[in-house]
């Protein structure tokens, strides 16, 4: 009888002890609200600001929406792969703890993985990717593309703020490298509401790509505040039907703004893929539409700002170029229209209130406006045009540019060489008074 009641006091114990333990809360998953990471740290650990993770991977992992990462300053020699999105009330950002300076850097990835982006974002939305050191990559394989950041697919409200993106490098004469690049390769869901602010991009080796570049379905985007120096090709590009979406009427970069950019030291000459050509602009909408480039300072580039069509019977459209300061680039100072008459042209451009001094600093015969190919129904008026070095103002190469209204420009000629120069539908004419053509 002792036996039976002992044992049923223990069943009685078990029976009470799985009940208690019914009733506790079950453990809730752990929500980062910030995350640490530090090369001195480990991975094993809680991600904490006194235990943080060792590597980017690990973070990114862990990261939900709402989560700050602080990456601590040091060397991480690794690629930053965004795993996740975040939401509009709660974003993921990746960034710079306090004023240290981490650098995420290629050099010691192997040459086999030299493709695509030390950050890369794919078919993300909610992301900040800010204060970061960015650079060390580069290729020897024309294969290969290595960017410093670059987001593809689809996604919303993406900022790209304050970053230092440099010696990001093609050694292939056939090669691509770009700094930050947007492909939006998906639609009809589009790259969207994308903010690229306060970025320095310097020392680019880009082979046939450029510095920043917005390609394929991208909208609404503000580039705003960036420094570009010392590269060699395209500064700033805005690219359209080159067939990066997979459906034609969403392949173009569309309805942004370019604006308080410095753009200075941009040449293809050194670039062997373009074999001494003086040839990269500091800002080019090439395809792209419903663009405006205001306030920027373009300088010392081989052309200051392009916007023409590189694809036949295709027409960049409704660009307006506004209050910008151009001067002493190699080539001309603003061009429209497509390069050669195979390309294609310029439509519904406005230039307006801008400076153009001293541009055709090579002697090219760009002057300080340069009309291309294919230039129709354009407006340049109330432009300060000034030539110092060439006495050629205004260069309009050809019969195919017709119904371009000029109007209420300022053309001086500082120049030894009294005659000003112009170059009329492929005429060239020298006059001791400046000329003032209005419509043609």
């Amino acid at each position: 009888m002792k036996k039976a009641v002992g044992i049923l006091l223990i069943l009685l114990c078990c029976i009470n002890q799985r009940v208690e333990a019914a009733n506790q809360p079950s453990a809730a998953p752990i929500i980062h609200h910030e995350i640490y990471v530090s090369p001195t740290g480990d991975d094993k650990n809680l991600g904490t600001k006194s235990k943080p993770f060792r590597t980017l991977r690990k973070a990114s992992e862990v990261a939900q929406p709402g989560t700050t990462v602080y990456i601590r300053g040091g060397i991480y020699y690794e690629q930053l792969i965004i795993s996740r999105s975040g939401t509009k009330q709660e974003p993921i950002i990746f960034r710079n703890y306090k004023s240290e300076k981490p650098l995420i850097s290629g050099e010691k990835i192997k040459s086999r993985s030299t493709d695509g982006g030390l950050v890369s974002i794919k078919n993300k939305s909610y992301i900040t990717i800010q204060g970061l050191n960015i650079g060390h990559f580069s290729t020897s394989k024309e294969q290969n593309t290595p960017c410093g950041i670059l987001v593809e697919g689809s996604g919303k409200n993406l900022r790209i703020i304050n970053n230092h993106i440099f010696d990001i490098k093609t050694a292939h004469k056939n090669g691509n490298a770009h700094g930050i690049a947007f492909y939006g390769s998906k639609a009809p869901r589009s790259l969207e509401n994308i903010k690229i602010s306060r970025n320095l991009l310097e020392n680019l080796t880009l082979g046939f790509s450029e510095a920043l570049t917005l390609n394929g379905n991208v909208k609404d985007f503000i580039v705003n505040a960036n420094t570009i120096r010392n590269v060699d090709n395209i500064g700033i590009d805005v690219i359209g039907f080159e067939k990066v979406a997979p459906i034609e009427k969403y392949d173009r970069a569309r309805e942004g703004l370019i604006s308080e950019n410095h753009i200075y030291n941009v040449s293809s000459y050194s670039n062997p893929a373009y074999k001494y050509e003086y040839s990269a602009g500091g800002i080019y909408v090439d395809g792209g539409k419903d663009v405006i480039i205001e306030r920027n300072v373009s300088s010392h580039n081989d052309l200051g700002i392009e916007i023409a069509s590189e694809h036949y019977g295709k027409q960049t459209s409704n660009v307006q170029v506004i209050r910008n300061m151009i001067y002493k680039n190699r080539f001309t100072g603003i061009s429209i229209g497509g390069y050669d008459k195979k390309r294609g042209g310029t439509i519904n451009t406005l230039i307006e209130h801008n400076i153009l001094y001293g541009n055709d600093t090579m002697n090219m015969d760009g002057g300080q406006l340069l009309m291309q190919y294919h230039a129709t129904h354009n407006t340049i008026n109330n432009n300060v045009m000034v030539s110092v070095k060439s006495n050629l103002l205004l260069a309009n190469l050809h019969y195919s540019n017709k119904y371009n209204q000029l109007n209420h420009n300022v053309y001086l000629n500082k120049s030894r060489d009294k005659a000003n120069r112009w170059i009329w539908k492929g005429a060239e004419i020298e006059s001791s008074t400046i000329i003032s053509p209005r419509l043609f």
